[in-house]
């Protein structure tokens, strides 16, 4: 039998020191999962409410009301579930808050217990995540887009865009694809110290170079010259992308460009990222625009034609707006952060959504993400084609890419590359 005996939580903690929800699940035949979740800076108003305790303990940061949640309502409603049945747990959990967003018992609280059931699920399978929700068949193992420099809200604003990365798209492998990205990371970090900048030393949230070396452009210039710095053919072999995180440049009245000291209005922020584009080998750019400027977005993906447009903060892996971006034609690619909406159910009815609709799906962490490394079995699992958990520097980081350095290795598997296949 596969039900669910036991279902206890705890407060664990982020890369950034803050607490988060970890718990266990266990099943009647003595298998059992575990999930730790992650926590975002840069973070949408559609998504899931995460749930802090406020007061005095980790600044107001602690999760001791979600882990009671979790502990007594979500235990409650879950015990004696089907866990091999599939979305039987998710619909339990998603019926039981009242609210979309999870605004009672917390987001947090909900997608831990999602996510330890389905690893509880598998292990009484006697299969790995990604095998049990991909089925038969090589698994897909996604392309990475790689932190190399960050901003934005993960790096104190060293520069205003939130980060550069870097896709290896003429990869014939994962490994291949891993140790590329590894070269450019390390020949910027040199190239940063050579030009003077002594913060290269350092990393930011998500691994990459929080270096302020003046403007965006200027961050682009110095990702490229890194990648010719590796030996390796800008465009070919890497390429660049962009997130932009508008939201975090959005001032009411305008978009801030801070550290150039200038303020844009929607349309002069797509022609500047459309300059970049044609400047540089930019395969990917995501939040163009603030999460509401449907209008915006629909004349950016249409200006930056050629180029993935991917929404984060506009979609916030919500199925209704992500059917409003597709009905408006408001960019091409959806990044799906599981947290954003708080099952494996509704994440993946995401992901398939936008799939359906012939657009690009990308498996992200968040900027407080943790030592757990269930994300990278669902990038596989769900065929999602690309991962974006942050650079190369972080065990939290790290985590993920040697999961997937592990499947390639011991599964069936096959590396996917969503530009060679659409050449």
């Amino acid at each position: 039998m596969t039900r669910i005996d036991r279902v206890v939580a705890w407060e664990a903690l982020d890369s950034r020191a803050r607490p988060t929800v970890a718990c266990r699940v266990s099943l009647s035949d003595g298998s059992s999962g575990r999930a730790v979740v992650p926590s975002g800076a840069s973070t949408g108003s559609y998504e899931a409410f995460e749930l802090r305790d406020g007061g005095d303990r980790y600044f107001g940061m602690g999760v001791r009301r979600a882990v009671e949640h979790v502990n007594t309502t979500l235990a409650d409603a879950v015990t004696g579930v089907d866990a091999a049945e599939p979305d039987a747990v998710d619909l339990v959990l998603e019926e039981l808050d009242g609210d979309s967003r999870y605004a009672r018992l917390g987001g947090n609280a909900v997608l831990a217990v999602s996510v330890a059931a389905g690893r509880a699920a598998a292990a009484a399978a006697g299969v790995s995540l990604a095998r049990r929700l991909h089925g038969p068949g090589a698994l897909p193992l996604p392309m990475p887009m790689i932190n190399i420099i960050s901003g934005g809200a993960h790096a104190g604003r060293a520069i205003d865009i939130q980060d550069l990365l870097v896709v290896p798209v003429g990869a014939d492998s994962f490994a291949q694809a891993l140790e590329w990205c590894a070269r450019v990371r390390e020949e910027a970090r040199r190239l940063a110290l050579a030009d003077g900048h002594a913060a290269a030393v350092l990393v930011a949230d998500e691994g990459g170079l929080g270096v302020p070396v003046g403007g965006n452009a200027d961050a682009l210039e110095l990702l490229t010259r890194a990648i010719e710095a590796a030996g390796l053919t800008p465009g070919a072999q890497l390429a660049v992308a962009i997130d932009v995180a508008a939201n975090q440049l959005w001032t009411g009245d305008g978009y801030e460009l801070a550290a150039e000291g200038r303020a844009l209005t929607a349309g002069e922020l797509v022609d500047e990222i459309a300059g970049w584009v044609a400047r540089h080998p930019v395969v990917s750019v995501e939040d163009v625009l603030r999460e509401d400027d449907w209008e915006g977005w629909a004349m950016a993906t249409e200006r930056l034609a050629g180029v993935q447009v991917v929404g984060d903060d506009l979609f916030a892996t919500d199925h209704s707006r992500l059917a409003e971006g597709t009905r408006r034609q408001a960019a091409n690619a959806v990044l799906v952060k599981v947290n954003q909406n708080g099952t494996l159910r509704g994440a993946r009815g995401v992901l398939e959504s936008a799939r359906r609709a012939g657009w690009a799906t990308v498996v992200s962490a968040r900027s407080g993400d943790t030592e757990d490394d269930w994300l990278a079995d669902l990038a596989v699992g769900w065929g999602a084609g690309q991962i974006k958990v942050g650079s190369l520097h972080r065990s939290e980081r790290c985590a993920k890419w040697n999961r997937l350095l592990e499947l390639e290795a011991t599964a069936d598997t096959v590396f996917r590359n969503p530009w060679r296949e659409v050449t």
